[in-house]
């Protein structure tokens, strides 16, 4: 049976033009695409050279979402900001992006707005998905890849400066940091909206946020769903935000930690999840795990954060692998995800089955950031 919020998504998506009732749905004082601009002969005057100079952030605030709305959302810190409603308005939205056509009006909603990327850690996917959400909703891109060698950071310039700096050039900044906590720091400097890219160990917000939408796309519910978190759950931002997201706001939902002792999921998440009254075991037999799941969320065993503990590395590498026999005892209505990128813990000899949702899982990435981005930039 279909979930009411997969019912919402496919009346929603009935015409590509309903983009623009969306919009009104998450903030009222927005009606229709061409409400965002005024013309002045043939030139465009952008909504944000009118609207009021927005109020200092402050570190109590950071993470506030001002009622818990989606149209208030000021910054993308932290998958604790995001509630039920308003995380069904955004799967919605996203729906909507995903028939987003070149050429169109929806294709230009960002049109003057410029998103800056700043990495101080490798990505691809990540970074390439913000690039590719931006351009495709007509907006522009300033980046730097490997900020933490080739920026001012490299001469010494603290984040915060660096961020004060760039929110003179941009609308909106993306940042990955390798800093636990960093995301905070820098969307308190600034006015513009932030988005948390991966903070160190810490969390990867938009990376639960478009997990989330992959498990209700996939399976088609929230509720009552059985997730095993599997591989390096000590260091993985991704599975700490998404047993943030899922615990939080959905019903019946119980985790399975599948982990080498040495990268084992954290006290913090698992005191977290007894407060909410989420169930979660840890177990060691990844077979005979992977035959009571709805997901299976495996996770490679992350070098960078050893640094010198390579034995450990050495330890937890290739412990728990996702191969034909795991497939074989998996039921025919569960899935395997991955954050990518991938070693060796998930066989290619996996990829053709319809179970493997890790490619599908990263395409949707592009449509929660293309929806996040309309959100945030207020259009």
């Amino acid at each position: 049976m279909m979930s009411r919020a997969a019912q919402n998504c496919n009346r929603t998506l009935s015409k590509p033009s309903e983009i623009n009732c969306i919009a009104k749905n998450h903030n009222n004082n927005f009606h229709v695409l061409t409400s965002h601009s005024s013309f002045l002969g043939n030139k465009r005057t952008s909504l944000a050279t009118l609207a009021p100079k927005r109020q200092r952030n402050c570190k109590q605030s950071v993470c506030a979402t001002a009622g818990r709305t989606l149209s208030e959302l000021k910054n993308c810190v932290e998958a604790q900001q995001f509630d039920r409603k308003m995380l069904e308005e955004l799967f919605t939205i996203a729906r909507a992006m995903e028939d987003v056509k070149p050429n169109t009006d929806e294709a230009h909603m960002l049109d003057g707005r410029l998103m800056a990327t700043l990495f101080y850690e490798p990505s691809t996917r990540t970074r390439l998905s913000f690039e590719s959400a931006m351009h495709r909703l007509g907006g522009g891109v300033l980046s730097t890849e490997s900020a933490k060698e080739f920026s001012s950071a490299a001469k010494g310039e603290t984040l915060e400066d660096t961020m004060r700096t760039v929110e003179a050039y941009s609308d909106v900044i993306v940042l990955r940091h390798f800093e636990s906590g960093s995301a905070k720091r820098g969307a308190a400097a600034i006015d513009i909206p932030l988005i948390n890219a991966g903070d160190g160990p810490g969390q990867h917000p938009t990376q639960a946020l478009l997990d989330t939408y992959t498990i209700q796309r996939e399976i088609g519910r929230l509720d009552s769903v059985k997730v095993a978190l599997v591989g390096d759950l000590a260091n993985g931002r991704t599975v700490r935000s998404l047993a943030y997201l899922l615990a939080e706001n959905y019903e019946n939902v119980e985790f399975v930690f599948v982990a080498p002792p040495v990268v084992e999921m954290g006290g913090d998440i698992k005191s977290f999840l007894d407060k909410q009254g989420s169930k979660w075991e840890e177990a060691y037999d990844l077979k005979e795990v992977a035959s009571e799941v709805d997901v299976l969320y495996q996770t490679r065993i992350q070098r960078e954060r050893f640094q010198d503990r390579s034995e450990e590395y050495e330890s937890a590498k290739g412990k728990y692998v996702v191969n034909k026999d795991i497939m074989e005892v998996m039921r025919p209505d569960s899935i395997v995800m991955h954050p990518l990128p991938r070693l060796d813990e998930i066989t290619t000899e996996c990829d053709p089955d319809p179970r493997s949702a890790y490619f599908r899982q990263a395409k949707n990435g592009l449509f929660i950031r293309m929806a996040l981005l309309k959100v945030l930039l207020k259009v």
